[in-house]
C-alpha cells in the first residue's frame, strides 16, 4: 500500500518551523550560564546505567539529607490555606510511611496501589513504596466501575492505600475483587467515618520508625518504581512500567537540560499525580535541583494565577488543553503578577504558542515530547518556538500507511524514513542503555516493537505518533493513531467506549473515533451508531448511561446516527472514511447529535465548535 501523501498531510495541520544552524546559534548565547550543568546532565544522560544502584527514592533521600531545612511541598488546601512540608519532614513521613508498609509485607517487586487526589500523602507514599523496593501503582480517580476494577486488578497489589475522598470510587468496586490489605488516608475535608472499616496509614505511622529504610541504597535505575495507567487498543488501561531508570533520564534530560530549575525556585503542578507529567516531570525537575512543588488539588482556570500567585511559583507545568483554557479565560491582573519565568510540558499548539508567552510573560517554553511508555523523550533545551525539541538518543521517523496505521515497508523489507519539514511516523530505538520498560502484559509490550526495521536483528518502539521532522534531531508533534487519541489530556481507548454504547439497549453497533475540533487540542470523541430496528435515538438516556459508565474526558461530544456499519474483509470498522468526514454538515447527511451539558444531546447546532474550543463545553 502506499504510504500517506506528507504534503497533503501537512495541509491538514499547522504548519510547523524548520529548525536550522541559525537557530542553533542564535540560542547559544542565552545557554551559557547553564552550560556546566547542561553537559553534566548531557553526559548522565548518555552513561547512566541499568545496573547502577541509583533511584527515585534515593535522590529524594539524599536531597531530604543534603537541606532538611528547605522546603519541599507547597499545597494549596480547598479552602485556600497553603501548607508547607520541608524536605526534613517530608522525609520523616515517607519514613514512617514506609515502616508500616514494610509491615504489610511491601518490599522488594512488591505493588503498592495508590487511588488518591492530589495531596502531599498521595505523593509521600509513592515515596515511601520506591524506598522498599517497591512499585507504586497509580490508580485514576475517576475510573469507577468495570474499568477501575480491572485496573486495580492487573496490578495485584500487597497493599492498597484509598484516599476517603475517594470513598465512591472503592465502593464501585466489588469487596472480593480487591488486592491487598486497603489502608485509608483520612482527608480534613471528607467526614472522620469514610472508609472508617479500613485502618489508618496516618494513625499507624505516628508509631512507626522515621529512620531511612537500608533497602532504599539498594534499589537499582533497572527496577520498577511505578506504574502509570494508558488506554490500549483492548479498550481496557494497560499498566506501562516506569522504571527508576527512565525516571532518571527524565530528571537529567528534561529537568537538567530542558526545564533547568535553581534551588530557590518553586514549580507549580494541578495536574493529577497519576500523571507522568506531575509524578515523573515535575517531580524529577525539582529534585534536580532542591527546588519545592506547588501541588494544586486540581486544575481550575478560575483559581490557576491566584494559586501560582500565592505559592510563589516561579515555573508552571502544563499540557496543552490547560494553556488554551487560560487563554480563553478573561484577563485578570493575577496573570501578569506572578513570578513565572519558566513553563514545562507537552501539547502546546503552534498557533498559540506566541499568544501564551506574549499574554502572560512567559521568557521559556520548555515543551516537550514523551509518553508513559516510551524509552527516550525530546525536550525544547533552546527555547525555540514551536518545536517538541531535541534528543540525543536514536529515532526515525517513517513513511506509514492511514490505513493499517503501519509503518510501510520498501520491497527490501525496511523502513523508510522521511524528509526534513515531512510528517511521519515516530520511532524509537530499543537499546541497552534506552530499554523498552514495556506493559505488565508481554503481549501488549511486543504489539509495540518494530523488528528488523533497517538492518537485521534491530528492534524499535512503536509510539503510534505523528511527528514533523524538523531538522537538527528536532521534532514536533502533529497527531495520534491507533485506538486511542487524546482529549483533555487524557487518552481515550475507542474499543472502550464502543463497549459502552452498545451496552444502551437501544445500539446494536458503534464505532468510535477521534475527530479535530478547531481551537483546541487533542481530538474530541465522536461516535457512529447503528440503532436496533425499531428504536429510536435517545438523547437524554445516552447521555445518563455514557456519563454513569465513562469517564468525563471519554465521553463522546459528537453522536452521528449511521444505518449500516462498513466493515474491512478482516470485519474491521472503515473508521478512516467516518474520521475523515468528522462532523462536516458537507459530508455529512445522517442525523447528527452533540452534548452541551452532561444531562442529554441535542442536535448539532453551528456554533458548538466554537463553544466546545471556547471551554463552555464541560462534561
Amino acid at each position: 500500500m502506499a504510504s500517506i501523501d506528507a504534503t497533503a498531510a501537512q495541509g491538514s495541520m499547522p504548519r510547523d518551523r524548520r529548525v536550522r544552524l541559525f537557530d542553533v546559534l542564535k540560542a547559544a548565547p542565552s545557554l551559557i550560564p547553564d552550560a556546566p550543568r547542561m553537559a553534566s546532565s548531557a553526559v548522565r544522560l548518555l552513561t547512566m546505567k541499568p545496573s547502577t544502584v541509583a533511584s527515585v527514592g534515593l535522590v529524594f533521600q539524599r536531597a531530604a539529607h543534603k537541606h532538611p531545612e528547605r522546603v519541599f511541598l507547597r499545597f494549596v488546601e480547598p479552602d485556600g490555606t497553603v501548607r508547607e512540608l520541608t524536605y526534613g519532614d517530608a522525609n520523616e513521613l515517607v519514613n514512617r510511611y514506609a515502616s508500616v508498609l514494610s509491615a504489610h509485607g511491601v518490599g522488594d517487586g512488591e505493588v503498592v496501589g495508590i487511588l488518591a487526589t492530589n495531596r502531599p500523602e498521595t505523593l509521600l507514599v509513592a515515596l515511601a513504596t520506591v524506598k522498599l523496593g517497591g512499585i507504586a501503582g497509580m490508580l485514576n480517580h475517576h475510573q469507577r466501575g468495570e474499568v477501575l476494577n480491572h485496573s486495580q486488578r492487573l496490578l495485584n497489589s500487597r497493599v492498597l492505600v484509598v484516599g476517603t475522598e475517594c470513598a465512591e470510587a472503592l465502593h464501585s468496586l466489588p469487596k472480593q475483587d480487591l488486592r491487598g490489605t486497603v489502608l485509608r488516608l483520612p482527608d480534613d475535608q471528607v467526614r472522620s467515618d469514610t472508609l472508617a472499616e479500613y485502618p489508618s496509614l496516618a494513625e499507624l505511622a505516628r508509631y512507626a520508625r522515621d529512620s531511612d529504610p537500608p533497602q532504599c541504597a539498594q534499589v537499582r535505575a533497572a527496577d520498577k518504581a511505578f506504574y502509570i495507567f494508558t488506554s490500549g487498543t483492548t479498550g481496557l488501561p494497560k499498566a506501562s512500567t516506569m522504571s527508576h531508570l527512565r525516571w532518571l533520564k527524565s530528571m537529567t534530560g528534561i529537568g537538567g537540560l530542558g526545564v533547568r530549575l535553581r534551588p530557590s525556585d518553586t514549580l507549580y503542578c494541578c495536574l493529577p499525580l497519576y500523571h507522568n507529567n506531575a509524578l515523573t516531570v515535575s517531580l524529577s525537575s525539582v529534585l534536580s535541583a532542591g527546588a519545592t512543588l506547588a501541588l494544586g488539588r486540581s486544575f481550575s482556570v478560575s483559581r490557576f494565577w491566584s494559586e501560582v500567585v500565592r505559592t510563589e511559583a516561579t515555573a508552571f507545568v502544563y499540557i496543552g488543553e490547560l494553556c488554551r483554557y487560560l487563554l480563553n479565560a478573561p484577563e485578570k491582573p493575577a496573570e501578569r503578577e506572578h513570578q513565572v519565568r519558566v513553563v514545562v510540558g507537552n501539547g502546546l499548539r503552534p498557533e498559540i504558542w506566541t499568544e501564551l508567552t506574549r499574554r502572560f510573560g512567559i521568557r521559556r517554553v520548555a515543551e516537550f515530547y514523551g509518553a508513559s511508555e516510551c524509552n527516550l523523550a525530546f525536550i525544547n533545551a533552546l527555547n525555540l518556538d514551536r518545536t517538541a525539541g531535541i534528543t540525543p538518543l536514536p529515532f526515525a521517523v517513517v513513511a506509514y500507511d492511514p490505513v493499517t496505521e503501519q509503518p510501510v515497508r520498501t520491497p527490501a523489507g525496511r523502513l523508510r524514513k522521511v524528509k526534513t519539514g515531512e510528517i511521519g511516523l515516530l520511532l524509537t530505538k530499543i537499546t541497552h542503555r534506552s530499554p523498552f520498560d514495556g506493559y505488565t502484559d508481554p503481549d501488549a509490550t511486543e504489539q509495540k516493537v518494530i523488528r528488523d526495521a533497517f538492518k537485521p536483528g534491530d528492534a524499535w518502539f512503536n509510539t503510534g505518533d505523528l511527528v514533523r521532522k524538523q531538522g537538527w534531531n528536532h521534532v514536533a508533534f502533529a497527531d495520534r493513531l491507533g485506538d486511542t487519541f487524546r482529549w483533555k489530556g487524557e487518552n481515550v481507548a475507542t474499543t472502550e467506549v464502543e463497549a459502552a454504547l452498545t451496552e444502551h439497549p437501544d445500539i446494536e453497533q458503534a464505532v468510535v473515533y477521534g475527530v479535530t475540533v478547531p481551537g483546541t487540542d487533542g481530538k474530541a470523541g465522536m461516535a457512529a451508531v447503528k440503532l436496533v430496528d425499531g428504536a429510536k435515538f435517545d438523547p437524554a438516556g445516552v447521555a445518563a448511561h455514557l456519563v454513569r459508565r465513562l469517564p468525563g474526558y471519554a465521553v463522546p461530544l459528537f453522536i452521528r446516527i449511521i444505518d449500516e456499519v462498513q466493515q474491512t474483509s478482516t470485519f474491521k470498522s472503515r473508521k478512516v472514511e467516518l474520521r475523515n468526514e468528522g462532523f462536516d454538515a458537507g459530508k455529512v447527511s445522517d442525523p447528527l447529535y452533540v452534548l452541551p451539558s452532561r444531562e442529554t444531546y441535542v442536535e448539532f447546532y453551528p456554533e458548538y465548535p466554537g463553544d466546545v474550543a471556547s471551554g463552555k463545553v464541560r462534561i
